[in-house]
């Protein structure tokens, strides 16, 4: 029965190779057509009737596609004319796969390399899959930037391609006026693409370089190769988000998945699935959600009507619970109570007084009728200069929506903010109404699986609402469910406690069900020396509490110990803070005291910039600083690299060799319990979970976030199986034992705890007279 499936895939995959039309209709695309084009007929019919439509009502050509199409709940889903029964059986069955994820574009591919270099690299179909941003080939739709933009666009020429098509069936009929369509969307062509996917091995790079030579689109023809492929490759924050997942195709029932890279999985997972909407936002989508049901409101369908007025209701409420008003602008309404207020989901949705509308039927709404689109689109058709608007009274008040949005932008420079990044400047001008979507979706899950926040600040444009989601487990449960097996794996995953608990426990899986393995690194003993340094060259104890690393002998002695570091340690020496502010103060303190001089004189300093657009350049200039002064031969021996952890270079950056010769961590980097956040996180914690080694949860997690980030930044040093370094744990609270016991077994096996600065000092003369006598 094994051999007769298979023979049959491969027969269907030969068929695929010559049938001119893709298998895969997208079933909700045509039903809109058809519904849409019916509607349309109507609509014309009644015009030609003389149905009592004044002027105002008459839509052009190019208005036609902002009709929000007629919407059928789930519970009125017709038979819909065209559409076959057993379409499913085209569908291409699934075979067993691994799904392979990482963090990054740049790691898949690295991996992807891995493959082909393997003996199974020519017997493996394996796809790549990636964001539109990054498989796109339409030069036009690139430009564009921003992710939601690039989406926005491309189904609009999607939708262009199948009007063209429809109108060129319709034999003596007046054809609708040219728009744009993809060049690269055509189906013989990525039908080739797919199967030149599956025949051979290809990294994003060489996909998309392959749609570019056969004119065809990568970001379908990866989709399409899924079913067929034995090996997935993609970022894991697609397979991690449920409806990203659909979309792209992606069935886990009885696969295999490798997460790779997984120390910020319970992050990730948080992040997904929390949302926040600022006064600006919800005021926006108001606004330009009225005029639209104002405009079109004759052209739409009773359904459309009753959920676009719900949606408004939504959205006053959400304004007014922020102590503003949508008709007035956001930016000049002040707030009369600042602050935060973290409140459960119930008493959000019954002090905003929307507790009897059902959210789930809304967020179908939205998901189904595609209204964020209809939406972008009429806001760029009436968002462009006021004189390229029609003159009659209802364009008119059109025309103001510019107005409205140029206001906010306005507003928000008088008040002094810092400039806007471009990145951020394009998501902007995306419908706001997308990003109320995911908030909406955020509010349907369970009570006690989050918090929302009302963060009010002086303005209501300002303030904003995000939603917290507390258990990543409700979103993880249905991966490990489905799943055959699922591989949770990275290079630093200590401590591995909050997987265990935080995911795979409140996840419901069986404790027998969780292997745990751990091995050595591929480095020989001699090779590391981790240090942990109890007290400074002047015996000052080194712990670097909020209430002590401010005072001037801590910054002082901090200062003394790169001091004598950077005389003896060749390359480059890196130097990790708790944050940018700390950073910065003791940075403005040796510059007073005449320190920095002093370490200039053997190290050239470098700064971590704040901007991800610059650490690239500061990267470089430091490696050509290492490699400029190995050569020279002066008194100059290498580089300081001041950086953060969590920040841009503690994560994904390689300072192998004699980039990265001594890695330094300044004090312990423990988050701010401060944060509303993550008091929420904590006392949710405690409520939940049971404790641990006579330890609170709440505890447990504060150390373990800690532990996870110095893990992170000390393992940017070793980097292959030949490299060598120094780690300095500046702070005496390393040596404690459930501190001690969350390094990386390969580092804790080997670390050294050193009381005084002189015999900490006297190993590393050691590893520096080692290296001369290798050299």
């Amino acid at each position: 029965e094994e051999q007769i499936r298979r023979k049959k895939r491969e027969d269907r995959l030969e068929k695929m190779r010559h049938n001119v039309q893709l298998k895969y209709a997208a079933k909700r695309r045509r039903s809109e057509e058809d519904e849409t084009k019916r509607l349309l007929q109507l609509s014309k019919e009644v015009l030609s009737e003389g149905a009592g439509v004044d002027g105002l009502d008459q839509l052009d050509h190019s208005e036609e596609e902002l009709i929000l199409a007629e919407y059928e709940s789930d519970e009125e889903k017709k038979v819909v004319s065209g559409l076959e029964e057993d379409d499913d059986d085209l569908e291409e069955e699934h075979v067993t796969k691994i799904y392979y994820c990482s963090r990054t574009h740049s790691q898949l591919s690295q991996f992807v390399r891995e493959v082909q270099k393997s003996p199974f690299g020519k017997d493996t179909r394996l796809v790549s899959l990636g964001s539109r941003q990054n498989l796109c080939v339409n030069e036009e739709v690139r430009r564009l930037g921003a992710l939601q933009l690039i989406n926005d666009r491309c189904m609009e020429m999607q939708k262009n391609k199948h009007e063209k098509r429809n109108d060129e069936e319709m034999d003596g009929k007046k054809r609708r006026v040219s728009r744009t369509v993809c060049p690269f969307y055509s189906y013989e062509q990525m039908q080739f693409l797919r199967d030149e996917v599956l025949v051979e091995v290809k990294d994003i790079e060489q996909l998309v370089a392959l749609g570019r030579e056969n004119k065809a689109c990568p970001y379908y023809g990866s989709r399409y190769a899924i079913p067929a492929a034995q090996l997935v490759v993609l970022p894991y924050q697609m397979l991690l988000h449920e409806p990203t997942r659909s979309a792209a195709g992606i069935k886990l029932k009885n696969q295999i998945v490798i997460i790779d890279e997984a120390h910020n999985l319970i992050d990730t997972i948080t992040c997904i699935h929390s949302a926040e909407v600022t006064g600006s936002q919800l005021c926006c989508a108001h606004s330009q959600l009225l005029q639209y049901m104002e405009r079109y409101r004759k052209h739409l369908k009773a359904k459309n009507l009753m959920y676009i007025k719900q949606i408004l209701y939504l959205l006053e409420r959400f304004v007014a619970i922020l102590g503003g008003n949508v008709n007035q602008n956001p930016g000049c309404q002040a707030v009369s109570q600042t602050g935060t207020v973290l409140k459960s989901i119930n008493d959000f949705l019954f002090q905003s007084q929307i507790d009897n509308i059902n959210l789930f039927k809304v967020q179908r709404y939205c998901e189904k009728s595609l209204i964020s689109r209809k939406l972008f689109g009429f806001a760029e058709r009436y968002g462009g200069p006021a004189a390229a608007v029609k003159t009659n009274k209802e364009n008119q008040k059109l025309a103001g929506l510019q107005n409205f949005l140029l206001t906010l932008q306005q507003r928000s420079d008088k008040e002094g903010n810092p400039p806007v990044e471009v990145e951020d400047d394009q998501l902007r001008t995306a419908s706001p109404l997308m990003q109320i979507e995911g908030f909406l979706s955020a509010l349907t899950n369970a009570n006690q699986d989050g918090r929302v926040i009302l963060n009010c600040q002086s303005t209501v444009g300002q303030s904003s609402l995000k939603f917290l989601l507390l258990n990543p487990a409700v979103h993880f449960a249905k991966v490990v469910e489905e799943c055959r097996a699922v591989i949770i794996a990275g290079g630093t995953m200590q401590p591995v406690a909050d997987f265990r608990e935080q995911l795979l426990s409140c996840a419901g899986v069986d404790p027998a069900r969780v292997v745990e393995f751990s091995c050595g690194h591929v480095i020989p003993p001699e090779n590391i020396l981790p240090i942990i340094l109890c007290s400074g060259p002047s015996n000052q104890q080194l712990e670097f509490t909020y209430q002590t690393r401010d005072l001037p002998q801590m910054m002082d002695e901090t200062g003394r110990i790169l001091c004598n570091l950077c005389n003896v340690v060749p390359g480059g020496v890196v130097c990790f803070f708790p944050s940018y502010e700390y950073e910065k103060q003791v940075y403005v303190h040796w510059e007073k005291t005449g320190l920095l001089t002093r370490l200039a004189t053997k190290k050239k300093i470098f700064q971590e910039p704040k901007k991800a657009n610059q650490v690239e350049q500061v990267l470089v200039e430091y490696a050509k600083c290492i490699k400029r002064c190995s050569q020279g031969g002066g008194p100059m021996t290498g580089a300081l690299l001041l950086s953060v952890v969590g920040g841009k270079m503690s994560e994904g950056i390689n300072f192998s060799d004699d980039l990265g010769r001594c890695v330094i961590m300044v004090g312990m980097p423990y988050p701010n319990i401060k944060s509303p956040e993550l008091q929420e996180k904590m006392t949710w914690l405690d409520k939940t979970m049971p404790r641990a080694a006579g330890q609170a949860p709440s505890r447990v997690l504060i150390e373990n976030l800690c532990m996870k980030a110095v893990n992170q930044s000390i393992g940017r040093a070793i980097r292959h199986q030949k490299d060598f370094a120094s780690i300095l744990l500046l702070d005496h609270r390393y040596a404690r034992p459930t501190i001690f016991n969350k390094l990386p077994q390969w580092i804790r096996e080997r670390t050294q705890v050193k009381p005084t600065f002189g015999s900490a000092f006297a190993e590393i003369r050691k590893v520096r007279a080692c290296i001369l006598c290798t050299a």
